[in-house]
């Protein structure tokens, strides 16, 4: 029997302190759309899409099973690639009051060299944003 295979990353979870400012902050800062779900309890829930992927959200004080042995908020150190040119990221944090930590620096992408800029979200998550180099 030949060994199992992952194909995809679905989506992951961060634990943040208040959903409607990580909703502003990643649909605003990060153009992700949000996207409140029903679960089958009948309770709304919220993620962000972005390409085929999403994030769910978990609030800090309102987790439910399962969940990671230690959710924590700002634990996160999250690469996201685009399409659009750095010197475009750049301006538009500018613009936005979003400062950058570092950057632009080169970095070992998963598939190939990238070109990366950091920023936190509200919690204190380090977000890398990345074009191929």
């Amino acid at each position: 029997m030949e060994q199992p295979k992952l194909k995809a990353l679905d989506h992951l979870v961060l634990t943040v302190k208040d959903i409607d400012t990580t909703v502003a902050f990643y649909t605003t800062i990060l153009g992700m759309t949000h996207m409140p779900f029903e679960v089958a309890d009948g309770s709304t829930r919220h993620a962000l899409a972005f390409g085929a992927q999403k994030i769910n959200l978990h609030q800090a004080d309102n987790t439910f099973d399962p969940k990671a042995t230690h959710p924590t908020m700002g634990s996160a150190d999250l690469c996201f690639l685009t399409d659009t040119p750095i010197d475009h990221w750049q301006a538009h944090f500018k613009a936005t009051g979003t400062p950058i930590e570092d950057g632009p620096v080169p970095r070992s992408g998963a598939q190939f060299p990238i070109l990366s800029l950091y920023i936190r979200d509200p919690d204190g998550n380090l977000i890398e944003v990345s074009t191929p180099a």
